[in-house]
């Protein structure tokens, strides 16, 4: 008779989304051109990182779910501003960058399980050192397009009455390159981020980060909305890696050793609240699980 496994395979599929990769025999990811170690092109300009190699394992799950072995994984390049749309209108199924889980971005898409947790700092100049937000008090300060950053920004230029000048940069690149040309004092960012940018500067020594952090950025990958059947798959998936310890060798990977492409070595510990985590995966938008 038929095997538990084929039967399953035979079954009418309640996800859209696996229905679409099942017809298709595609499952498309959304990678980012420059946000390494999450995701990046590498020196062949192949999309790598830790997100990617996250979703990797997500393309496993589905092939054994829908018995393809030989199911095809397209890339697909998405930005700040392109990620969440792509996601809502089907172009992309699984998105593999460092998008930051909200809940006002629940309204536009779903998110996996939490991948990893960054906090917001300030990246300054050693020469004019701002170390905190009251500091930029009527000063230039740069972030990038479309992220919970430059929102954040906004939202405490107005509580707090900062009168800072917000320079938004296209990406991160540009960001970076407001502070380095000093027409901002400093770049509002992700602390990992900041520290991709700094090692790859060519001059780190010159450039300090801020201590004290400013919000908690639970990252996840992004899916289609009104999806559980799909959610729960690519949850699993993440879960066995937690649950197997296998996710700390990705870790290691991408964020305590050199990396492919540059060669740069983040050396950044798994923090305490990645720690926590890893025991008890959680797919809260709320900063607050997280402390």
């Amino acid at each position: 008779g038929l095997s538990l496994l084929t039967a399953r395979a035979a079954e009418p599929l309640s996800s859209p989304t696996l229905r679409k990769i099942r017809d298709t025999g595609v499952i498309v990811l959304g990678y980012r051109v420059a946000s390494a170690p999450f995701s990046y092109l590498d020196a062949d300009l192949k999309p790598v990182g830790y997100s990617i190699e996250l979703c990797e394992r997500v393309v496993q799950a589905v092939r054994a779910r829908l018995q393809l072995p030989e199911l095809e994984a397209k890339m697909v390049s998405v930005s700040s501003a392109t990620r969440m749309p792509m996601v809502a209108n089907g172009s992309v199924d699984l998105e593999c960058g460092i998008t930051t889980h909200t809940l006002e971005r629940q309204r536009i898409q779903a998110f996996s399980l939490t991948t990893f947790v960054a906090e917001t700092r300030l990246l300054s100049k050693r020469q004019q050192p701002i170390r905190s937000l009251n500091e930029l008090r009527g000063l230039p300060v740069a972030s990038t397009i479309a992220t919970t950053s430059i929102q954040f920004l906004h939202q405490v230029n107005q509580t707090r009455e900062l009168d800072m000048k917000i320079l938004v940069g296209q990406d991160d690149k540009d960001a970076f390159r407001l502070l380095q040309t000093g027409r901002a004092v400093a770049y509002a960012m992700d602390d990992v981020l900041l520290r991709t940018w700094l090692a790859g500067s060519g001059r780190p020594q010159d450039y300090l980060i801020s201590e004290a952090s400013f919000s908690i950025e639970p990252y996840a990958l992004g899916l289609a909305q009104g999806d559980p059947g799909f959610k729960q798959l690519v949850d699993e998936a993440l879960r066995a890696l937690f649950r197997s310890g296998e996710i700390r060798a990705i870790y290691r990977r991408w964020f305590e050793s050199p990396l492919p492409g540059s060669g740069l070595n983040l050396r950044l510990p798994m923090s305490p609240a990645f720690l926590r985590l890893i025991e008890q995966p959680s797919d809260s938008p709320d900063p607050a699980q997280y402390r």
